[in-house]
């Protein structure tokens, strides 16, 4: 359902193959769930669903019910314990323990995140000016993690004096953080804790003013803006903004010109922002430009304008305008890069003498440089079939150099540093793949065409080690998301080589609901349009089947959030083309959840999907739904998994919807659902624990396809 999980889940990668497929152990039995029958009735429609009450997180009978399912997963893969250990080692093995990233500068200091040999979690470093300085460690998350099941640290936010450090913790995965603030001359921690936040925060200039965002304790919705200051009762903190209509949030910023601090709110297709003088924190916000429905922006400050990323005047690919800081209304607006077909402008990047773009063209990224003055524009050289680059962290405004991110999927992880004056490139840092035996010249990666049903043209892009024979024997992994406008690029993952090394072809569907074709891709994928993302993805399945890089026997479908929503969708409708699935925390209980907007984040879904209290989304949503659309048929293969603190698909769904599965599917194929009792949405929180995740469901699926080793 939600968009965070994408990048972590597009490493995760699934096989199985009918012809060895498992010896199913009888005397196991699967877990029955019990039936309440519980009425629910909507424009005349009346559904029963006898599993209603697995909503119930405190029910012991609940926690019974999700143990028992844990337990059978256990008994039922016990014999891929051993092969689970070696795939979990053999990941871990590549990846440098002793790693650290590449340095950047921010107001005087060069600040680093590093990891030590043997430990899950990072240290938090800075540097004051050079290099060569003293290191200071500002957290070690190893130690402040010791005792906990789940811990994430996040918001650093360093005030603009280098003296003080807010952050924000969270222990339940939950996503209520706690914010904190630290002396980094003396090393105390201060006793103000600001509760229920989302754990990202502002300095106002003066040092001592912090904004922050509050969440509704209910459905978590950010929706207020706070004001604190330092050594005060947090109980006492102002209320500046809250954010009252149910479908938006908001949140807090300062400007890379460091000026202003910048209220926004958003919604799915509307936004609008609110900025103040960071140097007068007690003064009002001044609001940008009022919402109007359909029109979204985005606001960068310099040198005495704001620049605006918007969609405004039909410009579906976005346009860049800019308006004078002191009239910014909509009237005011104008434009700098006008709006283009071919071309989707997805961000920004200002400096002091550059203006630099990030586009996106048939699919592919392009990074693009402007001077100011008029005098230069280019693009960045890039020379592969399909690869992934994007600007990385660029806080320094007074630079000629940017820094930007590339990858494929052959080709590791490098953060580049590019002078814009003389175009020289300097590779600061490449992903080492340890164990001595990865060379990128072992794989190959192509973009593919599938043709969809309705005539559309969908792109493919895939890995595999070269010399494979394309006979339709290999196995495949095919992932996809497919909402929100995320896009999926090609990127590379050393994690995925376990299967890339073990024969897998691994395919990423580009399809409709993203925006890797544009803007107009998203829109046609999204609303009353939303089954174009399934039947998008089966064709993909079919056009990798006829072209015999694979067959159903060896074909794989994986997708996460969303994206397990996509899984549910494709296995009522199409469930002859897989072997077997993977949707991890799966959104696919989706007509009563976007009913009930006491659920986390609901509100904010109903430009996205519809919103069901209208007959017509209601009739459309109920047509793919899931949990709704089980009925008796053959399933392939599947592994379910989700977290029981789960903030962004509540535990319940895929519990409700595996145990539907029980009682409907018609086959003897494999069924296990993998509650995490400790986690939420993005599962463990180490860096290695998470590894433990994957081998686990690399094990399961090539145990499926009968390589055990």
């Amino acid at each position: 359902m939600k968009r965070l999980l994408v990048i972590l889940l597009g490493c995760i990668t699934f096989a199985t193959a009918q012809n060895n497929k498992i010896d199913l152990k009888t005397d196991i039995k699967a877990p029955q769930a019990k039936k309440i029958a519980r009425k629910l009735e909507k424009h005349g429609d009346v559904r029963i669903d006898n599993y209603f009450w697995m909503n119930q997180r405190e029910d012991p009978e609940v926690i019974a019910y999700l143990n028992a399912e844990n337990e059978y997963n256990e008994q039922m893969t016990a014999h891929t314990k051993e092969f689970q250990n070696k795939l979990f080692e053999e990941m871990k093995s590549r990846i440098k323990e002793d790693d650290e990233s590449v340095p950047y500068k921010l107001n005087g200091y060069w600040y680093i995140t590093r990891f030590e040999k043997g430990f899950d979690y990072p240290v938090y470093s800075r540097k004051k000016e050079t290099l060569e300085a003293a290191e200071e460690v500002m957290f070690n998350v190893n130690e402040m993690a010791e005792g906990y099941d789940y811990y994430s640290l996040g918001g650093l936010n360093v005030s603009p004096d280098n003296k003080l450090v807010a952050f924000g913790t969270d222990t339940l995965s939950r996503r209520k953080y706690i914010i904190r603030i630290k002396n980094l001359e003396t090393g105390e921690i201060y006793n103000e804790e600001i509760k229920n936040t989302t754990g990202g925060s502002t300095w106002a200039n003066d040092n001592k003013t912090l904004y922050y965002t509050k969440k509704d304790p209910q459905t978590l919705r950010s929706f207020q803006i706070y004001k604190h200051i330092l050594g005060t009762d947090p109980s006492e903190d102002q209320l500046v903004y809250e954010e009252e209509d149910e479908t938006f949030s908001t949140y807090v910023y300062k400007s890379k010109s460091r000026e202003y601090i910048i209220i926004g709110s958003h919604s799915t297709l509307t936004t609008e922002y609110r900025f103040l003088d960071a140097n007068n924190p007690e003064e009002e916000f001044t609001i940008f430009q009022p919402r109007t429905r359909g029109i979204e922006y985005s606001i960068s400050h310099y040198n005495g304008y704001f620049y605006v990323v918007t969609n405004k005047d039909g410009a579906t690919n976005f346009k860049l305008m800019k308006t004078p800081v002191d009239n910014t209304g909509m009237e005011n607006w104008e434009d700098v890069i006008p709006h283009r077909k071919d071309y989707l402008l997805e961000d920004i990047d200002i400096f002091k003498d550059y203006l630099v773009v990030s586009e996106r063209n048939n699919g592919l990224n392009k990074i693009k440089v402007i001077r100011w003055d008029n005098n230069e524009e280019y693009y960045i050289p890039f020379d592969n079939e399909t690869y992934t680059a994007y600007t990385a962290i660029n806080p320094d405004f007074e630079t000629d150099m940017l820094r930007f991110n590339y990858n494929s999927l052959t080709t590791p992880t490098s953060v580049i540093e590019y002078n814009m004056k003389t175009g020289v490139k300097n590779v600061l840092k490449e992903q080492e793949v340890l164990g001595g035996d990865f060379n990128k010249d072992n794989y190959t990666s192509q973009r593919v065409w599938a043709t969809a049903k309705d005539g559309t043209k969908v792109p493919v892009s895939l890995v595999y080690r070269k010399g494979l024979k394309l006979d339709g024997e290999n196995p495949l992994l095919q992932y996809a998301y497919g909402s929100y406008g995320s896009t999926i690029d090609p990127y590379f993952s050393s994690v995925r080589l376990s299967l890339l090394d073990r024969g897998f072809i691994y395919a990423i569907a580009h399809i409709r609901g993203g925006e890797y074709l544009g803007r107009e891709w998203y829109e046609d994928g999204k609303l009353l349009t939303k089954r174009n993302t399934f039947t998008d993805f089966t064709d993909v399945s079919e056009f990798l089947i006829k072209e015999k890089y694979t067959s159903p026997d060896h074909l794989y479908a994986m997708g996460g959030s969303a994206g397990g929503l996509l899984m549910g969708a494709v296995v009522n409708m199409a469930p002859e083309l897989y072997n077997g699935v993977i949707a991890a925390v799966p959104f696919v209980d989706v007509v009563t959840t976007m009913l009930d907007d006491s659920i986390p984040l609901t509100t904010g879904e109903y430009d996205e999907w519809g919103n069901p209290n209208n007959k017509e989304y209601y009739e459309y949503m109920m047509s793919y739904s899931p949990y709704d659309n089980v009925k008796e048929q053959d399933y392939p293969n599947m592994l379910v998994t989700t977290g029981l603190h789960d903030s962004q698909v509540q535990y319940w769904e895929p519990a409700k919807w595996v145990a539907k599965l029980r009682e409907y599917k018609t086959d003897d194929n494999i069924l296990l659902l993998h509650t995490n009792m400790d986690a939420g949405h993005g599962g463990a929180s180490g860096r290695f624990e998470a590894l433990r995740e994957v081998a686990e469901e690399y094990a399961f699926l090539l145990d499926l396809e009968g390589i055990r080793e």
